[in-house]
């Protein structure tokens, strides 16, 4: 699973398109739905198959997701996080240590594939036969991988009018997750600024 995984299970918690928020995996068929979009099962295992998607493990994956979240905040510090989990975050010395452990439930050891025809590749496998862990684990991995990496300086919570989306600054400019975004935010600018002057201007005698 690559480390983009861990942006993209932050952005389970998303604007609803109606001024609330939704949350993806507030349901075992939200996250069977979710890891499904995923296109990559760890391991070779399809979580998403069977009864391998329980309330355990949904359970899991939102704990998952508070400590990611708490430290994504932390790294956009001291500009304002995400939001609508801001009031209530997980401690960032308590997420840190959750992301850990949970990195460590499947112990992974790297491998070699040479085919006759090609170059080889190297690639990490995991030595215990356990889907939920597995995915859990490969979570947690994500994130370590993502908030260790050149990515995390360029982390940014858009500012935009009703999103609470997480995302990668692109270029020197960029304020907001998507253009849709910016062209939201600049109307609220206009708006407010008409507003203002419309009132400075009634104030006057």
């Amino acid at each position: 699973m690559e480390r983009w995984a861990a942006l993209e299970l932050a952005s389970t918690i998303r604007h609803d398109g109606e001024g609330g928020v939704a949350d993806d995996l507030a349901t075992v068929q939200g996250l069977k739905d979710w890891i499904l979009r995923q296109h990559a099962p760890p391991a070779g295992h399809d979580p998403a198959a069977g009864d391998v998607v329980d309330e355990n493990l949904r359970l899991r994956a939102v704990e998952v997701r508070r400590a990611v979240r708490a430290l994504f905040a932390r790294a956009v510090s001291p500009t304002r996080p995400s939001p609508p989990d801001a009031h209530r975050l997980m401690p960032a010395d308590r997420a840190v240590a959750h992301l850990n452990a949970t990195a460590a439930l499947v112990p992974v050891v790297p491998q070699l594939d040479w085919p006759p025809e090609g170059p080889p590749e190297a690639r990490l496998s995991a030595t215990r036969d356990d889907p939920q862990a597995t995915l859990l684990a490969a979570l947690a991995r994500a994130a370590v991988e993502f908030l260790g990496g050149p990515e995390r300086g360029r982390l940014r919570a858009c500012t935009a009018p009703r999103c609470v989306r997480y995302f990668v600054k692109g270029h020197g400019r960029q304020e907001w997750c998507k253009p849709s975004c910016g062209n939201r935010a600049r109307a609220a600018r206009h708006y407010e600024r008409h507003h203002r002057a419309q009132n400075g201007a009634s104030a006057q005698p």
